[in-house]
């Protein structure tokens, strides 16, 4: 039991965050009944000095969420393809803490909003914390890190009105065909997910496996829901705005406290190094998919979530995320949005929660015999070397040792040094046959209903360029679409807006 737990077990009597026992925790001290307070109320400034304090910065991104815990277990052997120890032998079990979230709102949006959903999974291994940081699709929306600020801007507010802007959000996606496909998945069905347990989740990036010989592939990790995949209508999905917002937070927390226990497969998808190389596509592109017919799903484990959060600020609020975080058996590919992360997101956290969010007991590692390295003091400092210890390395005072063993395997490259231009890769290929042969009749109507809901709401200049790129796409797709539109604009007489923007044509 955690020592804090047994303190509060110990004593019903309140006290200061000190552990001062607090005489009366109702009056603040005053010069008689009508009087000034007095500064050495030490109850009264202890109360407010961390209720002043007690927020912190909101994610950038993701910033709504639900969190839970529980286990994943080996059910098939995958060490042929890497030496991963989460992943040793079938029947091992790992624990795991899991955070949902949507992507583009704030702490108080709607849980049903048509938005990605975060799946972010934290695996306490034996050999430190991986980090397996997706989403329940398997693209994104832009191939090239140095865009996402851009991209994410889009999606917030106008900082100007301070209101959510259709033409922000249009005119970057237009900008931006490589967008078409997540574009696509995102207004389709699968959108606006029932809640958490019902949706599938990905690793998304391409990553690489190595084994105990060396011998590396590249490879995809996917998740699939054992509940099945469920979504909400537009209909319905509106309702719960104003009914219940946080209506996934909900379910998954009920669903759990009821026993009723969520789960989903894991599977890999493996790419040898030559095959990489003779692929007609880029398989570290975050806007392709791998095609199962040609890289079928293999089986590994299941994800298991049997506990809620005993304190959400502490569990999901300051639970940290880093896909840096690989033990030896992962590393990172050539995807450049992995590798952009790969930075981003620690940082973050260090801004976030400070140098020491590693401290934290949901993210420090647990399995592992112990952190062991030279780093020391900073902020919130819990865990650190003694005194003695020096804070440098190399030294001839300690006996900790890098192990050779644990190198990551090394890769050759090759290529000029350049701003490589990946606007003009294909951008419509895999979207193409997503609407054409992946969609039903149906799914394709209400797809371009969707979207034409969406952006009639966007200046006509930046209509007709979105239009330009679904038509690219499939000319039934664009054309779709137009009509829809043409129907909106006549309806609500709709000219061309001013905007806080002066419009520039590209």
């Amino acid at each position: 039991m955690d020592p804090s737990q047994q303190r509060a077990e110990a004593s019903s009597v309140l006290t200061t965050g000190a552990g001062i026992p607090t005489g009366d925790k109702l009056n603040i001290l005053t010069v008689g009944p009508l009087g000034p307070l007095l500064v050495q109320d030490s109850v009264f400034i202890d109360e407010m000095a961390h209720f002043d304090r007690e927020r912190i910065p909101e994610r950038v991104v993701h910033a709504k969420g639900a969190g839970a815990f529980g286990y994943f277990e080996v059910t098939h052997d995958v060490s042929k393809y890497t030496k991963a120890k989460v992943f040793e032998f079938i029947g091992k079990k790992t624990d795991i803490a899991v955070r949902f979230s949507t992507v583009a709102g704030e702490v108080g949006s709607a849980d049903t909003v048509r938005d990605p959903r975060g799946f972010a999974i934290k695996f306490y291994t034996d050999e430190g914390i991986w980090d397996l940081v997706g989403n329940n699709t398997p693209i994104f929306f832009i191939r090239d890190p140095i865009l996402f600020p851009s991209f994410i801007h889009s999606q917030k507010r106008n900082p100007q009105t301070h209101l959510k802007d259709p033409d922000m959000v249009w005119d970057f996606w237009s900008l931006r065909p490589e967008s078409l496909h997540q574009v696509t998945f995102l207004f389709s069905d699968r959108g606006i997910p029932d809640g958490f347990r019902f949706m599938n989740g990905y690793g998304s990036h391409t990553f690489k496996l190595v084994n105990a010989k060396g011998q590396a592939v590249y490879c995809k990790f996917h998740y699939k829901s054992n509940q099945g995949i469920k979504n909400l209508s537009v209909e319905e999905a509106d309702r719960l705005v104003a009914k219940d917002p946080d209506y996934a937070i909900r379910d998954l927390f009920q669903a759990i406290a009821k026993k009723d226990f969520p789960s989903w497969t894991m599977y890999i998808q493996v790419m040898t190094f030559e095959q990489a190389e003779q692929s007609p596509f880029n398989p570290f592109d975050l806007t392709k998919v791998w095609p199962h017919k040609d890289y079928p799903l293999i089986p590994v484990g299941k994800l298991v979530l049997n506990r809620n959060p005993n304190n959400y600020f502490a569990d999901v609020e300051q639970i940290a995320f880093a896909p840096s975080n690989m033990p030896p058996g992962i590393e990172a590919s050539p995807d450049k949005m992995l590798q952009g992360r790969l930075f981003s997101y620690p940082d973050t956290h260090r801004h976030r929660l400070g140098a020491n969010y590693l401290h934290l007991p949901v993210n420090c590692p647990r399995r592992c015999a112990k952190v062991s390295n030279y780093q020391q003091d900073g902020p919130m400092c819990i865990f650190s070397a003694p005194s003695v210890t020096p804070n440098y390395y190399p030294n001839s005072f300690s006996s900790l040792q890098h192990d050779n063993n644990h190198n990551e395997r090394s890769f050759c490259t090759a290529g000029d040094a350049f701003r490589h231009d990946s606007s003009t890769e294909d951008n419509v290929s895999q979207v193409k046959n997503f609407y054409k042969k992946t969609l039903s009749e149906a799914e394709r109507q209400r797809l371009c209903e969707n979207l034409a809901l969406h952006l009639k709401d966007a200046q006509i200049f930046i209509q007709k360029r979105a239009v330009k790129n679904f038509s690219d796409v499939d000319p039934d797709y664009g054309a779709r679409i137009q009509t829809l539109l043409d129907k909106h604009n006549k309806t609500c007489g709709k000219k061309e807006p001013l905007h806080s923007y002066t419009r520039c044509d590209p």
